[in-house]
């Protein structure tokens, strides 16, 4: 069994075939996934999508790259919508200092107003971080200071201070396709030194395919191939990382059941590309 954490459903990628790539996520061994809103006001598409599916669930929040368009989205709102069973989280949120397309402050305010509704709900904030890690270990500690909550720094590209300022304030830390990339040693570097019971793996779908499908659309059923170079970079074993990282999505993403037929979850180890 493996778990995407991450992944984005709802985006027009996917429109023409959803139903045939849940069949192969699942076909691949993967339990559940998690697909992730980048706008409030569009949630209802996102919710429409985890309710379809019984193995598909999702967050909701503003994206850093729209936060300025949904400043007047206040923590009050997102606890409200995360009363659905559906809902298990909450982001993604945070800092894009890459392309910077909304205003730095209003992506300050945004992350602190998710952070608030994170820590009211006891639901994980979904973090997402690029270019940022000054700013964005400061906000967390800043806000871990006024009461601790439940959190993933998402497809993870930070540096090791980052990620020792982040463990240390008990974050998860997720791990993409960007971590199968040749030019990756770094990130595989802090990969190999987590902790065990804080990694987990996602695709971010449909970005960042892993290695053996760079340059195509990705999808769920890939994220077995970052789980099988994650497993190669710790020195362990596939399976072990699998149960690991299905493990700690749990324990984070505690509203999500598991499986009843955890044991039947088998991951085909060859994965293909689906046909154009």
């Amino acid at each position: 069994m493996l778990i995407d954490s991450h992944c984005h459903l709802d985006f027009p990628d996917f429109f023409a075939e959803l139903d045939a790539v849940v069949a192969r996520a699942r076909e691949a061994g993967i339990a559940r996934m998690v697909t992730i809103s980048t706008r409030v006001h569009r949630h209802a598409e996102v919710l429409a999508i985890a309710e379809r599916f019984a193995d598909v669930y999702c967050s909701v929040g503003t994206h850093p790259h729209y936060a300025h368009e949904e400043l007047a989205v206040m923590a009050a709102d997102l606890v409200a919508r995360a009363r659905h069973p559906k809902v298990v989280a909450l982001g993604e949120a945070g800092l894009d200092y890459h392309y910077d397309n909304s205003p730095r402050d209003a992506q300050e305010r945004g992350f602190r107003t998710h952070i608030a509704a994170a820590r009211e709900t006891g639901l994980p904030l979904v973090i997402h971080s690029r270019e940022a890690d000054a700013d964005t270990a400061r906000i967390l500690e800043e806000e871990t200071g006024q009461g601790a909550f439940p959190a993933v720094l998402h497809c993870f590209t930070g540096g090791p201070d980052l990620a020792r300022r982040a463990i240390a304030l008990g974050l998860f830390i997720s791990f993409t396709g960007i971590l199968t990339f040749k030019n990756s040693a770094a990130l595989r570097t802090i990969a190999a030194e987590l902790p065990a019971d804080r990694i987990l793996v996602e695709t971010d779908a449909p970005y960042l395919a892993p290695g053996p499908f760079r340059g195509k659309r990705n999808e769920p059923a890939y994220v077995v191939e970052t789980a099988k170079v994650l497993a190669e970079t710790r020195g362990t074993s596939f399976d072990e990382i699998a149960r690991q990282t299905s493990e700690n999505f749990f324990r984070l993403f505690s509203k999500v059941p598991r499986p009843a037929n955890a044991e039947t979850f088998h991951h085909s180890p060859n994965l293909s590309a689906p046909a154009a």
